[in-house]
């Protein structure tokens, strides 16, 4: 299949639709400023209250008038646009799809030669987010600001936290038998003064697989013996950003205190190095990026440590210890459990998985903060999709202002690609092109050149609450067109295979929870008997780790989550999950959003999905989850969790 890099078929249609755009766009421009001024946020509230002299509130009663005027005169340039841009869209295309080709190590081609469908088997790593990335004015409506900038962080956050190193920690102690999970910064590799990370002795091995795990979890050399520790790529991972280190503890499962490396040297935990709360929607500034501290950190300033004062070249016998801080360990111990009848890792995490295999993000409606975001996440996935959906009237759906919002990135190339658009969203969902994007991938290929491929559906539903039926329509609708999508790409028969299929997944944000008694239509559906939710007990009972993914909007603010290691801190504990969270709304009478808390049980409204299913895939493979997790690393910058789910694909008879 040939995927579309431009929106029009010939540059003649291309030229036209800038020209509409440039005529329209000021008078878009204008609107959404204006509008924005009359919205503030819960931020700018704060400041207001505490400044009377406000600058923005100044800079509103100022410029009101200019924007004012200058939008009645723009008025007549976006009608004679919106003329030539409304009949440009019948001929455009349903998506704009990028590469930016890596030639390296990580990139797609190289991806592709490290599995063979065989050995021990291949873990891939998905996540769904949904961004807010809506114009100024209706973003505003959500309380998150600044359009433009939050693409761009949101681009270096995601880059930033799928990049840094997988480390595998295990603490040998009598009494600690619990799955531990540092996070990055809990370690550092030494670097030597010419700027190339050096090996570190003792126990360290490569590995590709994301564990993290005590003495009574699976030992450094069961994966040995595997092959999952001898550095052959087949094992499914980047071997040079992965290591596994043991500590010896001491009684009680401390571990040793270590020596702190000079110069700064030495980890920090998340983004607590920095001051905390200062600006909403940002990081700390562009001269602070190289911080381990920060949640933007460079990848060299994650997976590198400063060489010494004295220009020692942190060979390995210069220093053998490996430098941590204790508390970071200890305190990462207790994020990520594993339920005694769960068969999987889960955690809060204050950061997206390392080598992060699939992307698939909703609300990316505003094309300039598409295109931010495009720029920054191309420094790690080398295949995009972006401005999915349509626009104008499209058959027999309403007048689209907006696309869909769908975004996807990949590290593995993508070799189908369609989209489907709802026909039956109502009232304000109607104006956007809210559909299913469908992708077919290839993660590999067999001795026999058999391609390997797996299948990724990503949606966004209809968001109106009083909405079941049509929110259930559009389930229907999503299974259809995905059967309709994996028969008309399949090249395979039943006698003569040429494709072997390795997972199926469904991600997205559907607006609906397994928790809420109004949605019980929706908990009820057929898709969760057909594809596996791993947070998920039942309709209407969920796992008891499981969090919701949805913020309250009026706390996004606050101190006590502004960044991405206090909102793991929160959502670690009850108090907080129930301070923080969304719940669904109660229907006693009385109390707000936060007195109705009081009364209502579980665990917040999860409504972002990671799904997989098992039909169609490869009889002699199975795929089952390795891990699961909530993010925090986009605190501030989204009033939703993104989630993220790591499968094993695996031989059957590779068990024993």
């Amino acid at each position: 299949m040939v995927l579309y890099t431009t929106p029009f078929p010939n540059s003649c249609l291309s030229a036209l639709h800038a020209v509409s755009w440039a005529l329209i766009f000021p008078c878009y421009w204008l609107a959404d400023r204006l509008l924005a001024s009359f919205i503030p946020t819960t931020f700018e509230k704060r400041q207001r209250a505490d400044d009377p002299c406000y600058l923005q509130l100044l800079c509103t009663v100022l410029f009101t008038p200019v924007y004012l005027a200058l939008l009645v005169a723009s008025l007549p340039f976006a009608f004679l646009g919106f003329l030539l841009w409304s009949p440009l869209q019948s001929a455009r295309r349903p998506y704009i799809y990028s590469r930016l080709e890596d030639k390296g190590p990580t990139g797609g081609a190289a991806l592709l030669s490290e599995w063979k469908g065989t050995g021990p088997g291949k873990s891939f790593c998905f996540a769904t987010a949904n961004l807010c990335l809506l114009p100024d004015s209706l973003a505003r409506l959500n309380n998150v600001f600044n359009t433009q900038a939050r693409a761009k962080e949101i681009g270096q956050r995601i880059r930033n936290g799928a990049s840094r190193p997988q480390i595998k920690i295990y603490i040998d102690s009598p009494t600690n038998t619990s799955i531990s999970a540092a996070s990055f910064s809990s370690l550092v590799s030494p670097q030597g003064s010419d700027g190339v990370p050096r090996a570190v002795p003792g126990s360290i091995k490569r590995t590709a697989s994301v564990e993290y795990k005590g003495e009574g979890g699976r030992h450094p050399s069961d994966e040995a013996a595997n092959g999952l520790a001898s550095g052959d790529p087949a094992d499914g991972g980047n071997l040079e950003d992965a290591c596994i280190v043991r500590i010896g503890g001491d009684e009680g499962g401390r571990p040793p205190e270590a020596v702190d490396p000079p110069n700064g040297g030495q980890a920090r935990n998340g983004a607590g190095g920095g001051p905390r709360g200062q600006t909403p929607n940002h990081s700390q500034r562009d001269g602070d990026s190289g911080s381990l501290g920060s949640p933007s950190a460079s990848r060299e300033s994650l997976v590198k440590g400063r060489a010494g004062a004295d220009g020692s070249s942190g060979e390995p016998g210069t220093n053998s210890k490996l430098p941590y801080k204790a508390s970071v360990v200890k305190r990462a111990a207790a994020r990520r459990r594993r339920h005694p009848d769960e068969a999987f890792d889960h955690e809060v995490s204050a950061f997206f998985p390392a080598n992060l295999d699939f992307l698939c993000l909703q609300e990316v409606f505003d094309k300039r903060a598409a295109a931010k975001l495009k720029d920054q996440l191309h420094g790690y996935f080398e295949y995009i999709l972006y401005d999915v959906g349509v626009y104008g009237c499209h058959g027999c759906c309403s007048f689209k202002c907006l696309n869909s919002g769908l975004f996807f990135a990949s590290r593995y190339p993508i070799m189908d690609v369609a989209y489907h658009c709802y026909p039956n969203g109502r009232f304000s969902d109607s104006l956007a092109s809210k559909g299913a994007l469908y992708l077919k991938v290839q993660v590999g290929s067999t001795p026999q050149d058999q391609r390997i491929v797996g299948y990724i559906s990503c949606t966004h539903l209809h968001a109106l609450a009083e909405d079941s039926d049509i929110r259930c329509e559009q389930l229907n609708m999503l299974q259809d067109w995905l059967a309709d999508f994996r028969k008309s790409t399949s090249s395979s028969s039943a006698a003569n295979p040429e494709e072997l299929v390795a997972f199926d997944v469904i991600c997205g944000d559907f607006n609906f929870d397994n928790c809420s008694s109004d949605d019980k239509l929706e908990q009820q559906h057929s898709l969760f008997t057909r594809y596996k939710d791993p947070c998920r007990l039942g309709p209407g009972e969920e796992k008891p780790w499981a969090i919701g993914t949805l913020l309250d909007q009026d706390g996004l603010y606050d101190e006590e989550v502004c960044t991405p290691d206090n909102l793991q801190k929160v959502l670690e504990s009850e108090e907080g999950r129930r301070e923080y969270l969304a719940f669904p709304t109660s229907k006693s009478p009385g109390g707000g959003q936060k007195g109705r808390k009081e009364l209502l049980k579980g665990n917040g409204r999860r409504i972002d999905y990671m799904l997989h299913g098992e039909e169609g895939l490869c009889p002699d493979w199975k795929a089952e989850v390795e891990e699961f997790s909530f993010i925090t690393q986009l605190s501030g910058l989204t009033d939703h969790l993104p989630v993220a789910m790591r499968l094993m694909v695996s031989a059957g008879d590779d068990e024993a």
